[in-house]
């Protein structure tokens, strides 16, 4: 079993080989998708919208990211765990973005973490990996601008909209950073940008010409009815789940379940067990007064 790492990721593009990402916010399903074999697993902050029910991910703290990145990185033996910088955990200063990373790292147990922008951030970057701590870019449709986009918008449309992803890819490279996540452009834009930079990128609705894919778990397996054009349901759990939970409470309300098979068939012995305040002085005979004093 090879374990993923950072220049494991990079050789992976030299080589031409895809690297595939999903994300994860806890321990069962980090577990499931690590032997299934998915090379890095993202503890995206996208557990605001996923997990929290929220409308974007602005509200996500780094405590909670810490949480579910620790809760993540329990699960896992093989693949490479990242974790979303949160709003605001690394926009104000080169010193926040480095504290916040470590604590991500030391606290959370990852192995690298991922922050979103391009230029306006590399000194960011550059602190945070001089720090010793791996760090993925995120370009294009950046989330946590959803408010300066004015909702959730293709960028990159124009040539020069093109050349500015590609300046950001290149600042961020030069930076020290080991891959980009490229969401939300047309699949040229992202051929161009893949080809300028020496290191891997990881397309979401991004087209098939990055070196990596990455999708949100929960919508390739079809948790709820949200389906953006670029996620591509591999599995419908929700319909599965609602049939299950249907049964169940079917089987309950109407006397099926539990049956003999589901309970604890033992003969129950006919004796009755002291009285608790009896079994309290008994054992308070037995034991020095100023001893049981400390005890309870």
């Amino acid at each position: 079993m090879t374990q993923v790492t950072v220049p494991y990721c990079i050789e992976a593009k030299k080589e031409g080989k895809k690297l595939t990402m999903l994300t994860a916010y806890d321990y069962p399903i980090a577990k499931l998708l690590d032997e299934a074999g998915i090379d890095i697993l993202l503890v995206g902050d996208s557990l605001g919208m996923v997990i929290q029910g929220n409308p974007d991910t602005l509200s996500v703290t780094v405590d909670q990211m810490i949480y579910h990145t620790r809760l993540v990185a329990r699960g896992v033996k093989r693949a490479l765990v990242i974790a979303d910088m949160p709003f605001m955990s690394f926009q104000v200063s080169a010193v926040d973005a480095v504290k916040n990373a470590g604590r991500l790292i030391k606290e959370g147990k990852a192995s690298a973490v991922k922050l979103e922008g391009g230029r306006e951030v590399s000194a960011q970057v550059r602190s945070i990996v001089n720090a010793g701590i791996p760090v993925m870019g995120h370009l294009g449709l950046t989330p946590q601008s959803v408010n300066k986009f004015g909702g959730y918008k293709v960028q990159a449309k124009s040539e020069y909209g093109v050349k500015q992803i590609i300046a950001d890819a290149r600042s961020l490279e030069k930076a020290g950073a080991f891959s980009i996540v490229l969401e939300g452009i047309p699949p040229e834009a992202a051929r161009r940008v893949t080809e300028s930079i020496e290191i891997p990128t990881i397309g979401i609705g991004a087209g098939v010409n990055c070196d990596g894919q990455v999708l949100v778990t929960y919508d390739m397996l079809g948790f709820s009815d949200f389906a953006p054009k670029f996620v591509k349901r591999y599995f419908n759990i929700k319909e599965f789940v609602t049939k299950a939970v249907k049964a169940y409470s079917e089987e309950v309300i109407q006397g099926k379940f539990p049956t003999e098979e589901y309970s604890y068939n033992i003969e129950i012995e006919d004796r009755e067990e002291p009285d608790v305040f009896e079994k309290t002085q008994e054992f308070k005979r037995n034991v020095d007064e100023e001893e049981f004093d400390t005890l309870f």
